[in-house]
């Protein structure tokens, strides 16, 4: 791939490159930060060109909660129209997403990277670039199956995963910007979510839209509300939630390679 947009949220705040770059035969030889302007608003980018050989490759970062200030921007005011159309302006001919999930399933504990197959959107928020018109989009699969099945290849290989260990969940987008009660997460259970987080699927809806392919790479910071073993009430921090997600890039890095590889 020549051009990968990669969004990243509190699961990779920012984008500095590790080890995996340079294992993979990959040099850096351009880092911009740039702002492009969209009719929906200003978008900050870092734009790096990495070289293989003769070859050479774009990597097209962005932080889905930047604010102009800094990445705190709360998950409801985040401007996706913007971001996305900032990716597509950019010429990614695909998007990573890195998301920090809260887990529901068993299969799924904190530290664990897996792949969204499906999600769930019950918050009757409108995502879509056709407000003056009717254009009804098909998101049967909302996520590029040719990624996601070379990903689950990749993940299962980098975490030593059993080939029957289970990488491919669905995402509940909850409106946030509060954390679930513990009542809601047992109602996204029996309703078939798996994990639960506050971004991703709008971005997926509008670049279904756009279509560019997509394909979010979600880390288990936490076990969701009520589900934290042998304590059923135990508060949620946002910073305890980062953290973890930020010690598990290892495999995310992986992904960002075997895409631009």
């Amino acid at each position: 791939m020549q051009r990968l947009g990669v969004i990243g949220g509190t699961g990779l705040i920012e984008m500095t490159l590790g080890s995996q770059i340079e294992e993979a035969g990959l040099t850096l030889i351009r880092n911009d930060s740039i702002k492009v302007e969209t009719q929906w608003g200003e978008v900050p980018l870092t734009c790096m060109t990495l070289s293989k050989g003769s070859e050479s490759r774009e990597l097209i970062f962005l932080q889905r909660h930047h604010n102009g200030k800094g990445s705190n921007m709360p998950p409801h005011k985040i401007n996706h129209h913007a971001n996305i159309t900032a990716l597509k302006d950019s010429g990614c001919e695909a998007i990573m997403a890195v998301c920090s999930v809260g887990a529901i399933a068993q299969d799924f504990p904190p530290g664990k990277v897996a792949l969204a197959e499906q999600y769930i959107d019950f918050t009757g928020v409108a995502t879509t670039f056709h407000d003056d018109e009717a254009v009804f989009t098909s998101v049967t699969e909302p996520f590029s199956s040719e990624l996601n099945s070379i990903l689950e290849k990749l993940l299962r290989e980098s975490q030593d995963f059993a080939k029957d260990e289970n990488l491919m969940y669905t995402y509940w987008l909850a409106q946030g910007p509060h954390f679930e009660t513990r009542a809601e997460i047992d109602a996204i259970d029996k309703l078939g979510g798996d994990m639960v987080g506050m971004t991703m699927p709008r971005e997926s809806k509008l670049a279904r839209e756009l279509e560019i392919p997509y394909v979010a790479v979600c880390i288990s910071s936490n076990w969701a509300a009520g589900r934290e073993p042998g304590d059923s009430t135990a508060d949620l921090s946002h910073h305890e939630v980062s953290s973890k997600a930020n010690t598990r890039l290892g495999p995310v890095w992986d992904c960002l390679v075997k895409l631009l590889d």
